[in-house]
């Protein structure tokens, strides 16, 4: 059995060196193999990062070729742009240069024109510096003459005529003394025109529509009881039985006849309220009378007055004082007159129009030909 055991222990170490002896080969065999696979695999890595480095390139390529394509387009809208500006602008320019040029034309005109109405001022002023004090005494004696006639404002009208003498007193021209003469014999004959004092008559007009109210209506009925001296009363005295049986008879007897004596003949009755419609009609009539005083209406103004003291004297009651007072008042506003005897013209007035004709205007129309001929 030991026999056996240790043959048997040498046949099994060699075992392990041939393993080891055939690792070696094996591991030569294997690094062999994957030599060249790791030598593809480096090939295709190379490739692949070319491919890779390629397509990079030429993606960059293309955003290159993008952007310059674009920066082509810009360029050539800006040189387009500016294209269209240098073409505004011209013609900005050339529009500028034109209205530059009438600018230019009518300041010559205008230069011209000022020079023009600077050679008739000088002419003007160096023919008769003081002929506008002659126009502006025209223009005072005629205004004068407006107020006088259409407004009958006599002081107004002096003042005027005034103003007009002063202007030509300013001028020291013997010649005027003709003008100024007639001027002084206006402001005389005006002196001498009675005044009226208009608004005076319109304020004692207004003041007798506001003392309508106090007006009394005349008693009406006075007269219409019985002017006998019997009385109908009836006595309480049983001794006056028979005066008492008379006048019981006679109240009897007044209901189917009735006797009244009157004096004077009935005055106009008013039915009840009827005085308000008066009053009013009153007052209308003084309004129209107020409004004729500053239109200088004679005949509408007394007519209107006449008719107010017809009505005051046919409804009211003359014996009231105030009433009196009215009436009164009344017939001093239908004597007051209310217009002025005014001179119909002013000796002034044709006189300085014909000087006007013969010096101012005569003057302005050969000023254009005198300009000419120079």
């Amino acid at each position: 059995m030991t026999e056996q055991n240790t043959p048997s222990a040498p046949v099994e170490e060699p075992t392990p060196a041939v393993k080891s002896l055939q690792q070696p080969d094996a591991d030569h065999r294997k690094g062999k193999n994957t030599g060249p696979v790791l030598g593809a695999i480096a090939i295709v890595l190379v490739i692949a990062l070319g491919v890779g480095g390629y397509y990079h390139t030429h993606k960059q390529a293309q955003a290159l070729i993008a952007a310059n394509q674009a920066l082509v387009q810009q360029l050539s809208e800006l040189r387009q742009s500016q294209l269209q500006g240098k073409n505004a602008l011209e013609a900005l320019l050339q529009q500028q240069a034109k209205t530059l040029d009438a600018t230019d034309h009518e300041q010559t005109t205008l230069a011209r024109q000022l020079n023009e109405l600077q050679e008739k001022v000088s002419t003007i002023s160096g023919s008769d510096a003081k002929t506008w004090l002659l126009a502006q005494a025209d223009f005072l004696v005629k205004m004068a003459g407006r107020k006088l006639w259409n407004d009958q404002d006599v002081t107004t009208a002096a003042t005027l005529l005034k103003s007009a003498d002063a202007s030509l007193a300013e001028m020291n021209d013997p010649s005027l003394i003709d003008i100024r003469r007639a001027i002084t014999e206006d402001i005389g004959s005006l002196s001498a025109v009675a005044q009226v004092d208009f608004d005076g008559i319109i304020l004692k007009v207004n003041q007798l529509s506001n003392q309508v109210d106090n007006l009394r209506l005349a008693d009406n009925n006075k007269d219409e009881t019985p002017m006998d001296q019997d009385s109908s009363e009836l006595s309480s005295s049983l001794s006056e039985w028979r005066q008492n049986l008379t006048k019981s008879w006679h109240n009897f007897m007044a209901d189917f006849i009735t006797i009244r004596r009157r004096d004077s003949h009935a005055e106009p009755l008013l039915a009840p309220n009827q005085d308000i419609y008066l009053r009013e009609n009153i007052r209308s009539r003084l309004l129209v009378a107020a409004q004729a005083i500053p239109r200088h209406q004679n005949e509408v103004y007394k007519q209107s007055l006449e008719t107010v003291s017809t009505w005051v004297r046919a409804y009211f009651d003359t014996t009231d004082p105030a009433t009196k007072a009215f009436l009164d008042e009344l017939d001093n506003l239908i004597q007051q007159p209310i217009s002025m005897d005014v001179p119909q013209q002013l000796k002034s007035q044709p006189l300085l129009e014909k000087l006007m004709q013969s010096r101012v205007r005569n003057l302005l129309t050969q000023t254009p030909a005198t300009h000419q001929e120079g």
